[in-house]
């Protein structure tokens, strides 16, 4: 009786020894900020959705971004669509851009969507999911804050709200080296 309860515990700490260690490796970002360290962000090249050319993240390297993923079919975007909206308005003389990035939707829905919710700050196609899958994106909605080196400094796997923008930013807009 005794050597079987060893076994089962013996196996039950190596499952959590597993765990951990697992869990560790899936979210890489989230891991280092919880460290407290910096990611640098990723620098693809997306398609603007309104056609107009292409942009990566260096381009606004100097400024503060806050890098949002979101689609037409997800309410949870839309809650904290006028959210951002307003941020972006309030924080945009004081270096900060707002970027959208329309995640598996139709360009036809995603216009719609920004219509319907006054978005007037930028938003990218991530039509191949690769700046998706280098952010070890889960879902929609994700945010990124990225300092203005290029740096990833916060990180909301689901929605966000004014608060949760301005403790992730604030700290980044006296930063300039």
């Amino acid at each position: 009786m005794t050597a079987a309860v060893i076994v089962v515990a013996l196996a039950l700490l190596a499952l959590l020894v597993y765990g951990v260690a697992k869990s560790g490796t899936g979210d890489p970002i989230a891991t280092a900020l919880a460290r407290g360290e910096r990611v640098p962000a990723p620098q693809r090249a997306l398609a603007l959705l309104d056609g107009s050319g292409r942009r990566s993240l260096a381009d606004y390297r100097g400024k503060v971004v806050v890098l949002n993923y979101w689609a037409s079919w997800c309410g949870p975007c839309a809650e904290e669509a006028p959210v951002l909206v307003g941020f972006q308005r309030a924080y945009a003389g004081r270096g900060v851009v707002v970027l959208g990035v329309v995640y598996d939707d139709s360009v036809a829905a995603a216009r719609a969507f920004e219509r319907r919710h006054g978005i007037d700050y930028p938003s990218l196609r991530d039509t191949d999911t690769r700046l998706f899958d280098d952010l070890h994106n889960r879902g929609v909605p994700e945010t990124f804050v990225i300092d203005r080196q290029g740096r990833i400094a916060a990180l909301r796997r689901n929605q966000v709200d004014r608060a949760w923008l301005e403790r992730a930013v604030a700290p980044l807009l006296g930063a300039r080296s």
